[in-house]
C-alpha cells in the first residue's frame, strides 16, 4: 500500500511497481493498492493483508509516523518504508515515536529502478 498525499506520486509508484510485475515469476508478482489521504488509508487498512507500506511523511491530516503507529496496532507484522523529500532525524524521532524503527527510507525524487529494488529488498 502506497500513502502519499501527492497524486502524480502514487499513479507513478504504482504503475512503475506493477509494470515490473512482467519480469518476475507470477507467484512474486506485487499488487499495489494506493490511497492520497491518510485517514482513508486507516480506515481500509486490514490486518495480514498488506505485506509493505510505503507511506510519505509529511501529508496532512495526519503524518506518515502517526499512521504508522495507528497501521502497526492494527498489524504488528506488515513492514514499513517512509518517504520524504525532506532530511530525517532518526534520533530526534526515536524521541518522538518510540514504537517505530526506521529502517527503510526512501529519499523522494527516487529513481524507477531504486524504488523496485528496495522495495524487493524489504520484501525479501
Amino acid at each position: 500500500m502506497i500513502v502519499d498525499d501527492n497524486v502524480d506520486i502514487t499513479t507513478t509508484f504504482k504503475v512503475a511497481i506493477e509494470d515490473s510485475n512482467n519480469d518476475v515469476d507470477v507467484n512474486k508478482r506485487i499488487q499495489v493498492n494506493t490511497s492520497n489521504d491518510p485517514v482513508l488509508a486507516l480506515s481500509e487498512f486490514k490486518p495480514n493483508f498488506y505485506d509493505l507500506l510505503l507511506l510519505d511523511i509529511n501529508m496532512p491530516h495526519m503524518n506518515g509516523f502517526q499512521l504508522c503507529e495507528k497501521m502497526l496496532a492494527i498489524d504488528i507484522n506488515v513492514r514499513v518504508c517512509f518517504m520524504s523529500s525532506s532530511k530525517i532525524n532518526r534520533e530526534a524521532l526515536r524521541d518522538i515515536y518510540p514504537a517505530i524503527s526506521v529502517g527503510c527510507f526512501i529519499r523522494k525524487p527516487v529513481t524507477v529502478d531504486y524504488l523496485i529494488k528496495r522495495i524487493m529488498s524489504e520484501l525479501d
